[in-house]
């Protein structure tokens, strides 16, 4: 049987169950506004172009056109604008959202975003040349040669569709992070460029009108925002921080624990299940950022990350030297027990994703046989950091299982093959799943098999988190 059962000893139970609830209606609450503000900043874009008289300038098939695409380009920047502010890492989004969903949602406007910008473009174009009955590429030309800043439009313009495509599922994993991670930089050039040309060319956002202040205040706001946070807020934490490497252990071939040292990390307000944007400054590796979760609880001067080799940057980690000097993003992510809604816990992970689970496990907050902890792996060999999770299990009077084998092909499932023909799941492996929260962790395909089992369990979306390890 593929399943390894692993159970703790009984511990007596003194006290009732705590029913953790830290602050998951402030973090709803907060959601909810941050999404009102979405809303209403497209219905302001909407009501600007009503107040120029928009509504009116619909009497020719040319007007209509023209209308339709101003309004178009309107919506579209105000969403590319949310998209940037969804990946700025602002702390307020992370806390209501956390990466994973902020980042979905993200690439979910890119699309839309797109498509908007392309209609501005074209039926302006078309727009125009019916006004001035030429044809659309001598309109083109004109607007090129005569009108101020269109160059840097349509190249804005092109730049967006490269990023664009370059995010597309099958486009994307054909290339490598560092490269995609560049081109996706080119999407702040392709906003900046595309300002110019809507302060001077039509009367919508004329200088000195309040539409033009208001416009102007997006941009900076999402510029400032992408400043402090993404670039000021992260050096001065790092300076302050005074990470180095402290060690590299070895936990299985192609696998190391990074522990790492620093100066008063308690600043860095830390949580168990978090993440950071990790930059190690050495010969071949400083230019490069990697997204590591932590693998141990923090402490106020040491954070250990545990690292699979999955390409020749994460190979070269293996062979960092002591005192090499760290800077880092974040912390980043709801994976952590302030997510909390239920009193029992269920920690599924497979592959690397065992790292989020076991710092987790360190500090959760359960009683004895509260907590149960399922290892998804190949063999029981591969299961990364095993023995770590079950010495702490056995600590803290929690359920410890692996599942090994692989899964049958052709078929969706997060278990293998025998475990399938014995009709287990979690629910059959987890009596008590609907007053638990699951927290899943590993590849994004084999994460939402995992989410699908617990959501066909009855359990809400509010007691189940993941973190997919996918970019």
């Amino acid at each position: 049987m593929s399943i390894d059962t692993s159970t703790t000893q009984r511990h007596h139970r003194s006290a009732p169950a705590p029913l953790v609830r830290p602050d998951y209606r402030q973090r709803m609450q907060l959601a909810d506004t941050l999404q009102v503000l979405c809303i209403v900043s497209v219905a302001l874009v909407v009501a600007l172009f009503l107040a120029d008289g928009g509504a009116a300038r619909f009497a020719t098939p040319a007007d209509a056109l023209t209308s339709i695409g101003v309004l178009a380009g309107l919506v579209g920047t105000d969403l590319l604008l949310i998209m940037m502010l969804l990946a700025a890492r602002l702390p307020a989004i992370d806390r209501a959202f956390g990466h994973d969903s902020a980042m979905a949602l993200h690439q979910s406007l890119g699309k839309p975003a797109l498509y908007l910008i392309l209609a501005h473009a074209v039926l302006l174009i078309v727009g125009y040349s019916l006004a001035g009955k030429i044809s659309v590429f001598a309109e083109v030309w004109r607007m090129l040669t005569v009108l101020p800043d269109m160059v840097l439009a349509f190249v804005g313009l092109g730049l967006l569709v490269l990023v664009v495509v370059s995010s597309i599922v099958i486009v994307r994993h054909r290339l490598p992070y560092e490269v995609w991670h560049i081109v996706h930089l080119l999407s702040y050039v392709a906003v900046l460029a595309s300002l110019p040309h809507q302060l001077t060319v039509g009367a919508l956002l004329a200088a000195g009108s309040p539409q033009w202040f208001y416009w102007l205040a997006l941009y900076v706001g999402v510029a400032g925002s992408i400043l402090v946070f993404r670039f000021i807020l992260p050096v001065v934490r790092s300076l302050r921080a005074r990470l180095r490497v402290e060690g590299v252990d070895r936990v299985a071939d192609g696998v190391v624990s990074i522990r790492l040292s620093g100066h008063n990390l308690r600043r860095l307000q830390a949580h168990s299940g978090q993440f950071f944007i990790w930059r190690f400054w050495t010969p071949g590796l400083w230019w490069q950022a990697h997204p590591f979760s932590l693998s141990a609880a923090p402490t106020g001067t040491s954070l250990r990350i545990t690292v699979r080799s999955l390409g020749d940057a994460s190979a070269a980690l293996g062979g960092l030297r002591r005192g090499t000097r760290v800077s880092v993003e974040g912390p980043y992510g709801l994976f952590t027990d302030r997510a909390r809604t239920s009193p029992r816990l269920v920690l599924v992970a497979a592959g690397i994703g065992v790292a989020p689970i076991r710092s987790l496990l360190e500090t959760a907050t359960f009683l004895p046989g509260q907590a149960t902890v399922i290892l998804r792996s190949h063999t029981v060999g591969d299961s990364y950091l095993a023995y770590e999770l079950a010495e702490l299990c056995r600590a803290r009077g929690a359920e410890f299982r692996i599942i090994a084998g692989t899964r049958p092909p052709g078929v969706n499932s997060w278990l293998p093959a025998d475990a399938l023909a014995a009709r287990v799941s979690l629910k059959t492996l987890v009596p008590h799943l609907r007053d638990a929260d699951v927290y899943v962790c590993g590849p994004r395909r084999w994460t939402d098999e995992v989410v699908r089992d617990a959501r066909a369990a009855g359990l809400p979306t509010r007691q189940i988190h993941c973190e997919r390890f996918d970019w």
